[in-house]
């Protein structure tokens, strides 16, 4: 007994690794998921049915429930079809000696459960296609037909989902462009909270290198929001590209948080709303039905489910009950989907993440508050740190800026954000407008949008004023990025732009405003939505291509590629427009195509993510350094007294290959005059109140015109009264510097003053 014992703790663990590698795995496993009755009159009513098949040892495990009107014989027809095709189709009968099942032979009167293993023969098994095994989201679905034996009249039918365990919906899809999104942000080393932590005179320095790095977070983060919004079409989509687009929900505010839904739903029910067949506990009960005729449950893994019943079946003979659940008294594991709700669009998208419709805004504005409550909790926690270290030592010169301006460096985080979600802002409004039940709800989305809308409205006017003024009084708009207040304020909107093309971001917030109107306005009219996206991402592609606004070239080839993809992707979902009455096959494959084109994408810009991490180390915003150059010229210029023994030798200089010495003019008042000479003239005249540069230290001018133009002590002679220091020193100004008169000439040459030695001038009176 001890060793029959111990075989068959051996047989239930080789069953138990066997299940595991080939269910949890989704190796060579096709399993139910959810069933219905598809006859409403017939005599048999199926409550349960869990039926696995697996290819390695060629047998079907199953656990069937029902009850029956009466005792009756009956055969059973099993066919599968697989995106629209008819793949399999077996029929049998239960009392015959390869496939007998004594609960079903007859169908007792009442209740009845039936369940175990029957080995399927050679013949079958090899006409299940291999790659049914393989494709993930395969679109299969199961048939089971009860007709009785005696008159041939159909008694029962049920309807179910086939599964292979493979799906395009991994939450390690998610994990990972969550990842690539917060690498963007980091390298680029800018966004909301980038900025907000340069502060101040840092900002300029801090988020001007963010837009001009392509991908930056704010182009990976609209990628994925594409991705995801493209899964929220009315079009038929495939179920892989659903299960594809919803790894990317993340990006336009949607988690399942169940805790978060029932408040919401309780905030909804005190406002009007109305939660019968609208709360996350109806979605915990229904079975959501696509357009494909696909079908999907909100209240987790229906595979893993059915995987645990093979595992445990698989280790039981075949066991039958009359009047009862089981024979064991366990309650089923899987009951019929009683509820059945057809969904599509903006709808099925949330509510496959058990978010029901009419709690979608309220969803995202919990989200949205969360955030931006960090956001504030996060920089206010900095300034307490800054404050505390003055206490008790200097910090570094960097966080003053910070320091001082943390309430704009709040602002500007906040606006950001704004400027970050606002297409999917647009898009869960309209959808409360259309589809809210609950007054407290509309008018939030209301109060928000508006807000929402006015900022953006008011930085584009105060940029399109500042603009205006500048091309007024200057004649063209580089006081934009010039200027370090202006920089500083506004610098996000435009920073990733060249001075020409400020104006781009203009259009881009109209674009996303359309984008984000026309798929909330258009929800539930595939063909209509899906042409008119078209329309307004071709526009904006061809504004892009035909402007080319970005800074740097591989910010134009970058945005205009994402672009392109958006374009493309577009096109294939009108593959999915039930109008056009396209084959699903077809249409599976456009959805496989969709989703290798998007992850290419996705995996490019993760590389160039990558490289930029290198690049970004060695070059600097374009904009910042050009004002920084201009910044250090303009201190060099009017930081001098006129006591200042400077001039413009002491300035920097660019040095040529040629011998030729470049000349400033020490009096010019309106600009800086050079001039190049290429040989010495004999009279010592020409070099009176001028500095002579050479440009090449090695060349023989150098040796007589290299020496200190102001020398430290008299050379002979004696000094000028003070009146001639001031009277020769230069204006206050951004004038360069006259050569002052020290004195020191050979008092009895007639040497004009040349190289800082002055010529006689007669005897000092004392």
């Amino acid at each position: 007994m001890a060793t029959s014992n111990s075989r068959w703790n051996i047989r239930r663990a080789a069953i138990w690794a066997t299940a595991f590698a080939s269910g949890v795995l989704g190796e060579d496993l096709l399993v139910t998921t959810g069933f219905s009755n598809c006859e409403a009159s017939s005599n048999i009513k199926v409550q349960k049915v869990d039926i696995s098949y697996n290819n390695a040892d060629k047998s079907v495990v199953f656990d069937v429930a029902g009850t029956s009107e009466k005792q009756q014989n009956v055969t059973a027809t099993l066919s599968v079809t697989a995106y629209g095709q008819d793949v399999y189709t077996n029929s049998f009968n239960p009392c015959n000696e390869t496939t007998y099942v004594q609960q079903l032979c007859p169908v007792p009167a009442g209740s009845f459960a039936a369940k175990g293993t029957q080995a399927i023969p050679a013949q079958y098994a090899n006409a299940i296609p291999a790659i049914a095994f393989q494709i993930p989201d395969i679109a299969a679905q199961a048939t089971l037909q009860l007709k009785s034996l005696d008159d041939g009249k159909d008694v029962g039918c049920v309807q179910s989902q086939v599964t292979n365990g493979k799906t395009a919906s991994v939450p390690a899809v998610s994990y990972v462009a969550a990842g690539v999104a917060g690498a963007a942000l980091l390298v680029g080393g800018a966004g909301a909270i980038g900025a907000a932590f340069s502060g101040g005179a840092g900002a300029a320095g801090g988020a001007g290198g963010a837009g001009t790095i392509s991908p930056s977070f704010m182009e990976i983060f609209g990628v994925f929001q594409g991705f995801a919004m493209n899964g929220m079409m009315s079009a038929q989509l495939p179920q892989v590209y659903r299960s594809f687009s919803k790894n990317f929900a993340f990006s336009t505010g949607l988690f399942p948080w169940t805790q978060m839904q029932v408040s919401i739903d309780n905030f909804r029910q005190m406002t009007g709303g109305n939660l019968t067949n609208d709360s996350v506990e109806f979605l915990q009960k229904a079975t959501l039905v696509y357009p494909d005729g696909s079908t999907s449950n909100a209240n987790g893994s229906l595979f893993g489910r059915a995987v645990s019943d093979v595992v445990h079946l698989a280790i039981r003979e075949i066991e039958t009950s009359v009047n009862a659940t089981g024979t064991d008294g366990e309650t089923p594991s899987s009951t019929e989907a009683s509820i059945r709700a057809a969904v599509s669009g903006i709808q099925g998208y949330v509510q496959q993440l058990t978010v029901p419709q009419a709690n979608t805004f309220m969803t995202v504005l919990l989200i949205v508050a969360i955030v931006i409550g960090v956001i504030v909790v996060g920089i206010l926690l900095v300034k307490v740190i800054l404050e505390t270290w003055a206490l008790f030592g200097s910090f570094p010169e960097s966080l003053s800026g910070f320091r001082k301006h943390y309430w704009g460096s709040i602002a500007r985080a906040i606006t950001t954000l704004i400027l970050l979600l606002y297409s999917i802002w647009v898009l869960y409004c309209v959808f409360q407008f259309t589809h809210g039940d609950s007054w407290a709800a509309q008018t939030l989305a209301g109060v928000t949008l508006a807000i929402f809308t006015t900022i953006l409205i008011f930085f584009s006017w105060k940029i399109w004023s500042i603009a205006h003024k500048l091309k007024k009084i200057e004649g063209d708009t580089t006081g934009l990025y010039d200027d370090k207040k202006v920089w500083v304020k506004y610098s996000l909107f435009y920073e990733s732009y060249k001075k020409d093309y400020w104006w781009i971001f203009v259009p881009v917030i109209v674009y996303m405003f359309a984008k984000g109107c026309v798929l909330a306005a258009t929800d539930g009219h595939g063909m209509v939505q899906t042409i008119s996206l078209l329309v307004v991402e071709g526009l904006m592609l061809c504004l892009l291509i035909w402007s080319r606004p970005f800074e740097r070239k591989s910010g134009n080839v970058i945005n205009i590629t994402i672009q392109v993809v958006r374009v493309l992707s577009v096109i294939c979902i009108l593959v999915f427009v039930e109008e056009f009455g396209i084959a699903q096959t077809t249409q599976t494959v456009a959805g496989v195509v969709l989703i290798a084109v998007q992850s290419a994408l996705a995996g490019i810009l993760a590389i160039l993510i990558a490289w930029n991490a290198i690049v970004a180390c060695c070059k600097q915003n374009p904009h910042r350094k050009r004002r920084k150059e201009m910044e250090k010229m303009q201190r060099d210029m009017d930081n001098l007294t006129p006591l200042d023994a400077r001039n413009s030798l002491l300035l920097d200089r660019t040095r040529t290959n040629d011998s030729s010495i470049t000349i400033t003019y020490a009096n010019a008042v309106s600009s800086d005059y050079k001039q190049p000479i290429n040989q010495r003239d004999s009279s010592p005249d020409q070099y009176i109140g001028i500095a002579i540069e050479p440009t090449n230290k090695y060349t023989s001018l150098n040796a007589s015109y290299s020496r200190p133009i102001t020398p430290n002590t008299p050379m002979g002679g004696l000094n000028q009264s003070s009146e001639n220091l001031v009277a020769n020193a230069a204006p206050i100004g951004r004038q360069q510097p006259t050569l002052p008169n020290v004195g020191g000439g050979y008092g009895n040459y007639g040497y004009g003053q040349q190289n800082g030695y002055s010529g006689y001038r007669g005897p000092s009176g004392y």
